[in-house]
């Protein structure tokens, strides 16, 4: 808009200047200078120098008959030729009577001093307006983002890197503005009651297993002391055998969901030296008759020593999930490959076996509670729930990549390597 008010401005002040030279004119007239100044027009040399010599202004009377509703004085941009050289003209039109005659005067200020002077201007103030709107939008961004630091610090501290309320940190974010520090404060509140909830819930479940295996080793009891009777035809036998067989399979859910509630509340140590590779070689000997049953090809690649902190039993229990779970999934006379090495400085494990494998669905919930591959096998779809579990208390990335009918690999990667 400043260029517009620009040329405005520029019109208006030329507007007051013929407005004030049409005033003296009018008020120094007489018939005498009407009848001269009208004969002199008809001089070539004189038509339109009676303000300037130098074309930038000039004056005309002539005779006009004033026409109905006619505006008496009016302003128009005009080129006119003088002295064969034309020129852009701000005209002021005025018309008037002067003892019953009609005439039209015009006045008129050349324009191109001034269009090149408002060129100028216009171009002057579009340079200023883009240097100014530049060093403006360097100047919000910086601050901006100045502003917002504690608004990202408090995004990548306390809300994207937490996976757990345990994990949450507390420390107080420190920013200038009283919003950022208020919204801190919530987030503190607000993680503080999840804390809480998880806290009961985890204390929860522990009593509750804890409790219920009361019950059933006094079940457990009773009827392992009914087979011992005699009487019993072989239909009871059966079914007394088929009881113990439900109760010692809730007994093992219970002491899968006491181990999943004891990780979760940390009531572990991580103060033993774990060597991966003794492990892994411990296990095989362990699972060999179930690898002979189903003919499967067990591979061990493992090349490095890692040795780091953690707790050892919980390290066995990972590794045996994952292995017990390639020989369950696997095909007869399929492999099983375990291999290790290094990623961007982090040591891994890789659990390979060439199984039935899984889709995209399966995959989702593959670490969720009470999920099971296939109901066609024996389990109680909590063995991938205690690794994830074991992995996470140990800060240990766990991944899965699976095809159907092509296998699946199991990935154990550590922050840190001794």
């Amino acid at each position: 808009m400043l260029p517009i008010l620009v040329e405005n401005v520029v019109y208006h002040h030329i507007n007051n200047s013929l407005l004030e030279k049409k005033k003296k004119f009018i008020e120094h007239l007489n018939q005498e200078e009407i009848n001269d100044f009208i004969e002199n027009q008809d001089d070539s040399t004189q038509t339109f120098s009676e303000f300037s010599t130098l074309h930038s202004e000039f004056l005309v009377l002539s005779k006009m008959p004033i026409k109905p509703h006619q505006k008496k004085t009016t302003f128009t941009n005009e080129y006119r030729k003088i002295e064969n050289e034309e020129s852009e003209y701000r005209i002021l039109q005025h018309h008037f009577t002067y003892e019953g005659q009609d005439y039209q005067l015009e006045i008129g200020s050349s324009l191109s001093e001034v269009n090149d002077l408002t060129f100028v201007i216009k171009l002057f103030i579009i340079i200023v307006f883009v240097v100014i709107l530049f060093i403006t939008f360097l100047a919000d961004t910086f601050y901006i983002e100045y502003l917002l630091k504690p608004f990202y610090k408090i995004i990548d501290t306390k809300i994207r890197r937490v996976n757990e309320p345990e994990m949450f940190d507390h420390t107080p974010i420190k920013a200038a503005s009283r919003d950022f520090r208020e919204l801190d404060f919530v987030l503190n509140q607000m993680m503080d009651r999840i804390a809480e909830v998880f806290k009961k819930e985890k204390q929860f479940i522990s009593n509750v297993s804890h409790e219920l295996l009361t019950p059933i080793a006094l079940l457990k009891n009773k009827l392992e002391n009914l087979l011992q009777n005699e009487s019993l035809d072989d239909n009871a036998v059966d079914k007394i055998a088929g009881s113990l067989k439900t109760l010692d399979m809730l007994k093992k859910i219970i002491n899968n969901l006491l181990l999943i509630s004891r990780i979760d509340n940390n009531q572990y140590e991580l103060n033993e030296e774990i060597n991966l590779r003794e492990i892994v070689s411990d296990l095989q000997e362990d699972l060999q008759d179930r690898i002979d049953d189903k003919e499967i090809q067990f591979q061990n690649r493992m090349q490095n020593t890692f040795v780091f902190t953690g707790n050892k039993t919980l390290i066995h229990i990972l590794i045996y999930n994952l292995v017990t779970n390639a020989i369950k999934y696997n095909k007869p006379q399929g492999k099983i490959i375990v291999e290790d090495g290094y990623d961007d400085n982090h040591y891994f494990i890789l659990v390979k076996d060439s199984g039935i494998g899984m889709d995209e669905s399966q995959l989702e919930k593959i670490f969720s509670r009470f999920t099971r591959i296939s109901y066609d096998q024996e389990g109680q779809g909590l063995g991938l729930a205690i690794a994830k579990s074991i992995a996470s208390f140990h800060h240990i990335e766990i991944t899965v990549e699976s095809e159907l009918g092509e296998g699946t690999s199991f990935k154990l990667r550590f922050q840190n390597h001794n």
